[in-house]
């Protein structure tokens, strides 16, 4: 449907200005979009010997990014994390963390680090 493609450019929009974000905190983008069978991380990065995985929530306004967080799938993303991992075994004995990059128009993008924990 046409909401649908909308939808679809806007997320690929925002991973597109999420992982520029991340690439200027000198982080290195080693995934996009990354489908398992259990679901897809939007971007899979590197920094200081840390694997991150990183779920972009773009809303239309900058007050929504709070609600945002409560709609993360967080068990959806560290079933995705685990399968990547076994895919990736020597990332495994890295440190891993999970964050949120919330985009809204008009307001700068959030990093909220560490933004849950895989427990």
């Amino acid at each position: 449907s046409p909401r649908r493609q909308a939808a679809e450019r806007q997320g690929r929009r925002g991973e597109a200005l999420a992982a520029w974000l991340l690439r200027a905190k000198f982080y290195r983008i080693v995934e996009r979009r990354f489908k398992t069978p259990v679901g897809e991380i939007d971007l899979i990065a590197r920094r200081f010997g840390t694997t991150v995985f990183v779920e972009v929530k773009a809303r239309n306004r900058a007050e929504a990014s709070g609600d945002a967080l409560g709609k993360v799938n967080t068990a959806r993303l560290v079933r995705a994390a685990e399968y990547y991992l076994a895919r990736h075994p020597a990332l495994a004995a890295t440190p891993l963390r999970f964050d949120v990059i919330f985009l809204a128009p008009k307001s700068l993008p959030r990093h909220l680090i560490n933004a849950f924990q895989a427990s």
